[in-house]
């Protein structure tokens, strides 16, 4: 097991020392290896205030049997400012954080290494800046949000059969939704059981990476159930702008994203970077910094 240097240990005694104090409300760890007890040695609320985000699954579970709040992170190379996003957005998604929380934050380099950089991020209102905020759309549930953004990195990294594919999701509000969209050829999860099209079977989420070489959108509702693939979204493109560079799909998640409350989440083709919209901006975007073709 890796060991802390001596520059890694004060960043993580500074961190815990941060964390101890009552202007911070929590300690976000974002890293696989544990951290060492001898840093929390008379430091009980900082211990109390510690989640840690892992991206190995074996090591949720040994995090998990130690009474730590634990956080999944997709097993991709994203940098470090992708996985703090991701944490934060978790974190708020499953209610550990709220509006106004100083968040202590320990970022190691890659997961089976020690931490090595320290910042601190308070959560803020979406009408500041919208980079946490778009989590409020209507009943969309942590473990669906989580599912689906961590599907949409792994498309944009890997594709499909070695092809770069882009992809546009579109989940809450799905009844309106339904009603803005029209669909561009057969549904090809008409027909099957609810528990046979939802996103949080693997199943289904391998045939969503599939499906997504089709032209269109697909329509999931709040409960992560999948109502529709191959669906042309109606929007009026008045007034809706994306940044330069972005195309058609970009500007039909921009589109239905202001005229329902429904969060869309694009895999662009082109570089694999995925971001989410809400009201009709993007509010996040994760780039992998590794694309596999």
């Amino acid at each position: 097991m890796a060991k802390a240097t001596v520059n890694q240990l004060e960043i993580i005694k500074a961190a815990v020392a941060l964390a101890g104090k009552r202007t911070f409300d929590h300690l976000l760890y974002i890293g696989d290896l544990p951290l060492p007890d001898e840093v929390f040695r008379g430091k009980p609320t900082a211990r109390k205030k510690l989640v840690q985000a892992v991206v190995s699954e074996a090591q949720r579970i040994v995090v998990d049997d130690t009474g730590i709040t634990v956080i999944a992170l997709p097993q991709y190379d994203l940098g470090r400012a992708e996985k703090l996003k991701l944490a934060i957005i978790s974190g708020i998604a499953r209610g550990f954080y709220h509006e106004g929380d100083v968040v202590v934050a320990l970022l190691a380099r890659r997961p089976a290494s020690m931490p090595d950089s320290l910042l601190m991020v308070t959560v803020g209102p979406e009408d500041e800046d919208g980079a946490f905020g778009f989590l409020q759309a209507k009943g969309v549930s942590a473990e669906v949000l989580d599912a689906l953004i961590d599907l949409a990195v792994t498309i944009g990294v890997e594709g499909w059969e070695g092809r770069p594919v882009g992809a546009l999701f579109v989940a809450g509000d799905s009844a309106k939704v339904m009603e803005h969209s029209s669909p561009l050829s057969l549904n090809p999860f008409q027909g099957y059981s609810e528990d046979e099209r939802n996103l949080l079977n693997p199943e289904v989420r391998h045939a969503l990476r599939a499906f997504a070489v089709l032209d269109g959108a697909f329509v999931l509702r709040d409960d992560g159930v999948v109502l529709a693939a191959g669906r042309y979204l109606n929007f009026a493109e008045k007034d809706v702008r994306v940044p330069l560079g972005l195309g058609a799909r970009h500007m039909a998640a921009a589109g239905i994203s202001r005229d329902t409350d429904a969060i869309a989440i694009v895999v662009s083709q082109t570089s694999g970077a995925v971001r989410v919209f809400r009201h009709g901006r993007a509010v996040l975007e994760l780039a992998p910094r590794i694309r596999r073709t």
